[in-house]
């Protein structure tokens, strides 16, 4: 598209705050924006300039349109921003998607008798009517979330609808054990439930005090009143309640509520995972991903807020997020003074630099990764299917559809000279296959050389066939680029040249991520930094987690030999304990450390380990001592 086209247009927009809307040849919205002078930022679109950032510069090369709305002000601009953006759901704003791996929990508080549910979705109309979402949650989290909440509370379970089912049924047997108030008897009013429902909510927000203190006075009425047995069903309760408070990390001593961000990005997509932290300990998490990996963390933080909190039922003084640009301080002091009057009391949003605070945001962004790391292994979303990156691999290689199944992917792993060692892995059909999965430690090569070593393994495994449990592979992935496809090419052309074999290497960017494919011919195709089709998106997103799942299999394997060796050459020092103590030693205690802090009279106490061995390994730990 050239930039002139819009010129003419251009001098006509006012320097007014507003919106505005970019098209594409169909008529569809790609982008919305908001701008403080409309008229600077449409110039810096199609003034002519370069446009360095790439997602910005697809954006405008796919531009046919624009419009725009002048508002009164910036807080007004970033509203109707937020708006349209639910409205249109453009192709290049940040648009949090919930998977449908992830649940949520919802309490119809719209019902006169309310229900707690799982639910696959949020539904507009529903929280607009009053009813409110917890989550997304792991499918597990929830359950044992909910498994709680039905030991905690008497919370009606059947699909009786009330109040139309009162008084049609005898209640059922959760209410006859105390498992229910059974609303449905006609015994139990609707503001009755209603606070019952209400004490669900302060769970959800980690408010424990208010609910223990509620039922600790229940019981001890009952006790009063000799209804022993209602006094034990509440006694439960407290214990059930009690046992959660036990388990959750206590990160502040000073109690307060705050939200923590994370931001993960990777393979064409980004993680957010959001902790809450209520009355000091963690309640509660959620977990969105956005299209693209090159966005600024500004524009996810500012995207992810005026869209997440907009449904939650409230919002905390204090939101934890990363370190994001300075140019954007001012967009993001204006979502600030937006939550404020959402939540009716003012919100900060900090970018916590030291203590508590700063390690709850930085276990925020570990769990981004972590979520981003299950998402890619699992191939995407709950339901994607696995096998298309395979497709587009055998459409890549020339290869017959159906040919590729077994992909084998090696990483090499060593310190130095020492501990030189690797793994395979094995995806079968897109998923990693972790039965089929082996550690290689090197017997001809001793020296740190990362070719050599990659030719020992090959030579190893393709010696090996179905009939010894090695079926062979129809690809091998090579992480690294030209000279470890070389090295892998060589021995699959010595072992197994009529095996039809495909090979291609992992190429990583200066950011150590996967960026793109390299075979054998030298074709090579860049999978990042660029508007990625679907395709190619998910072959990414396969090459990311192959890469990623190699890498960790061997590093972890190499440091587990690491520290087999320490522990042997630190208790080779020690005179007059030999293998055989070593072992007896390791054996009774389990780690070097344990050895370590042992006192000489439990050292004597292990078997083949004399008086004058346990006085020798004590003074060895403990040098400065006077025995």
């Amino acid at each position: 598209m050239n930039g002139n086209t819009f010129d003419a247009r251009l001098d006509t927009v006012p320097m007014d705050p507003g919106v505005y809307l970019m098209k594409d040849t169909s008529g569809s919205v790609i982008y919305v924006g908001k701008a403080k002078k409309l008229r600077n930022r449409l110039r810096s679109y199609f003034g002519g300039g370069t446009i360095t950032h790439p997602k910005v510069a697809a954006m405008v090369s796919h531009v046919a349109d624009f419009e725009y709305v002048v508002v009164g002000s910036e807080s007004e601009a970033l509203l109707l921003e937020a708006n349209l953006i639910k409205r249109y759901s453009p192709k290049y704003n940040i648009l949090l998607r919930d998977d449908k791996g992830y649940p949520y929990c919802c309490i119809t508080l719209n019902e006169e008798y309310p229900r707690v549910f799982k639910a696959f979705r949020t539904d507009e109309k529903a929280i607009k009517a009053g009813a409110v979402y917890y989550g997304p949650y792991m499918s597990s989290d929830l359950f044992h979330t909910l498994q709680t909440i039905y030991d905690i509370f008497p919370l009606k379970r059947c699909r009786k609808v009330l109040p139309r089912d009162i008084g049609k049924e005898r209640p059922c047997l959760n209410a006859h054990i105390g498992k229910c108030m059974a609303p449905c008897s006609g015994s139990v009013s609707a503001a009755e439930y209603r606070k019952m429902i209400g004490q669900i909510v302060l769970f959800f927000e980690g408010k424990y005090d208010g609910i223990e203190n509620d039922l600790r006075e229940q019981m001890l009425k009952a006790s009063e009143e000799l209804d022993f047995e209602r006094a034990a069903v509440l006694r439960d309760r407290l214990e059930a309640l009690s046992n959660i408070k036990k388990n959750q990390r206590v990160f502040m001593e000073i109690k307060r509520d705050v939200d923590a961000v994370g931001i993960y990005s990777d393979a064409g997509e980004t993680s957010i995972r959001k902790l809450e932290l209520r009355d000091g300990r963690i309640v509660g998490s959620s977990t969105y991903f956005v299209s693209g990996d090159s966005a600024s963390v500004a524009e996810i933080i500012s995207g992810f807020v005026m869209q997440h909190y907009g449904n939650v039922s409230k919002i905390p003084p204090t939101i934890l997020v990363p370190s994001y640009e300075e140019e954007a301080a001012d967009d993001i002091a204006m979502v600030e003074d937006h939550l404020s009057k959402m939540a009716g009391h003012k919100v900060k949003i900090h970018v916590p630099e030291r203590g508590e605070l700063r390690e709850l945001q930085k276990l925020a962004e570990n769990n981004a990764r972590e979520m981003m790391v299950r998402r890619i292994l699992r191939g995407g979303g709950a339901n994607a299917d696995p096998t298309l990156a395979l497709r587009y691999l055998e459409k890549l290689s020339g290869a017959p559809e159906g040919y590729i199944s077994r992909v084998e992917s090696y990483d090499i792993s060593n310190l130095g000279n020492d501990d030189i060692c690797a793994g395979m892995v094995v995806f079968r059909d897109g998923k990693p296959d972790k039965t089929a999965y082996r550690l290689f430690k090197m017997k001809t090569v001793t020296e740190q050389d990362d070719f050599a070593s990659m030719r020992e393994v090959l030579s190893r495994r393709l010696k090996h066939n179905k009939e010894d449990g090695f079926e062979y592979p129809s690809l091998i992935l090579v992480d690294g680029g030209k000279g470890q496809l070389g090295a892998v090419e060589q021995m699959v052309n010595e072992f197994a040249p009529d095996k039809g074999i495909l090979l291609a290497g992992m190429v990583k960017n200066n950011k150590h991520r996967t960026s793109g494919l390299l075979f054998t011919d030298g074709t090579f195709i860049k999978l990042e930094g660029k508007e990625s089709s679907d395709q190619e998106i998910v072959l990414l997103r396969f090459l990311t987690a192959v890469q990623n799942e190699v890498h960790r299999f061997a590093i972890t394997y190499q440091r587990k030999l690491a520290k087999k060796r320490n522990i042997r050459y630190r208790l080779e020092n020690i005179e007059g304990i030999g293998p055989a103590k070593r072992k007896a030693l390791l054996s009774a205690y389990g780690s070097i450390k344990e050895v370590e802090e042992a006192s000489v009279e439990s050292l004597k106490e292990v078997k083949g380990i004399s008086s004058s061995d346990a006085l020798a390994i004590y003074t060895y730990f403990h040098p400065s001592e006077d025995n």
